[in-house]
């Protein structure tokens, strides 16, 4: 079973404001007819419950100049009158209006006060778009598929880019361990260097001894000059 939305709405001498409350639509459809019926159809919900409302207004209406938003809260028309007169009422019927039909009392102005003719109302840098019927409205309605942009998630796969964790492959630098055979420069000159020492130890060895056995030498001719003679 379907459910009304709430709609709120205020009016100029030349036009009326209609705002449809329905936060997150899905496939909205609004139809307006130049006898003033008013039609409007959507999903919203986690249960993507129907909305659905027919309004008959107060009086015919101009729809080529009538003009309409869909936004992501609510769908706001702005409908031409056919004839440029204050209306006592929104609806035809006579009698209280449907309990989800309310005063816009952020739009609303007396009779007596409306002297820009809508030129007063902010609407915020609003978009519109002309009213071409129930069917040309489908495919603004889909426009609460916008949702569907969440598919966007998939630049997600732009993590892909994490493959320039493959930078680390820039470990791969760690063959610069072959540099490691630097040291190998090292094992070879070193070893050429410790050589080198040896030799030059060896060399200086034998010195060491010539020189202790001359020493030596002295020191007995310097005992046999001092021993008494006998």
């Amino acid at each position: 079973m379907s459910r009304h939305p709430e709609v709120k709405w205020a009016q100029r001498v030349n036009e009326v404001y209609i705002t449809v409350l329905l936060p997150d639509a899905k496939n909205a459809k609004v139809k307006l007819e130049p006898e003033g019926v008013f039609i409007f159809s959507a999903s919203a919900g986690v249960d993507d419950n129907l909305y659905e409302l027919k309004l008959n207004l107060f009086d015919k209406v101009n729809v080529e100049e009538s003009k309409i938003n869909i936004g992501v809260r609510s769908i706001f028309c702005i409908v031409d009158k056919a004839e440029k007169v204050w209306w006592k009422r929104l609806l035809r019927e006579d009698g209280k209006a449907p309990h989800f039909v309310k005063v816009d009392w952020d739009k609303w102005v007396d009779e007596d006060e409306d002297t820009a003719g809508g030129n007063d109302l902010d609407l915020g840098g609003m978009d519109f778009s002309k009213f071409g019927g129930m069917e040309g409205m489908e495919g603004m309605g889909g426009m609460g598929g916008l949702g569907g942009m969440g598919g966007m998630g998939g630049l997600g796969g732009m993590g892909g880019m994490g493959g320039l964790g493959g930078m680390a492959g820039l470990g791969g630098m760690a063959g610069m361990e072959g540099l490691g055979g630097m040291g190998g420069m090292g094992d070879d000159g070193m070893g050429d260097f410790d050589d080198s020492d040896d030799e030059e130890q060896e060399v200086a060895k034998p010195e060491g001894d010539e020189k202790a056995e001359v020493g030596d030498a002295v020191k007995s001719e310097e005992r046999k000059e001092a021993a008494p003679s006998t």
